[in-house]
């Protein structure tokens, strides 16, 4: 019980000297807000990685850096993913989706680019390529 009552308690401290009519400072958060605010993002966390592992069918080599093989292994030692490959998969899915109006714009422009080729390919009679 007294737990609770200090997670819910707010203190406002008034600085020595302070008017009764001077602007008061801001009260701090409640723990209780804090905490639910983190729970939520552990939450929106859980969901990104969930989804991050998803259908993980394909196979990819690749060799990283000191710093990056630090949070792979980061995320591992926390017990947040199983493996460094399941570290991978998930900062490689939330990188996509951090940037996904830069991808975007690669998409139209490699659409674009196909389509220029096409176009060239009909121009000088040769058969699309299968």
């Amino acid at each position: 019980m007294s737990e609770e009552k200090c997670v819910e308690e707010v203190v406002v401290e008034t600085p020595a000297g302070a008017e009764e009519g001077a602007a008061k400072p801001e009260a701090k958060k409640p723990a209780s807000v804090t905490l639910k605010d983190a729970l939520k993002q552990v939450e929106s966390f859980g969901q990104a990685l969930s989804d991050a592992l998803q259908a993980r069918g394909n196979v990819v080599m690749v060799r990283v850096n000191d710093e990056a093989l630090a949070h792979l292994d980061m995320l591992v030692d926390a017990e947040v993913t199983k493996s460094r490959s399941e570290s991978a998969a998930f900062l490689i899915a939330e990188g996509i989706k951090a940037n996904q109006a830069l991808f975007e714009k690669i998409g139209n422009i490699t659409q674009q680019i196909a389509e220029l080729r096409e176009q060239l390919r009909k121009e000088v009679k040769l058969e699309p390529e299968a």
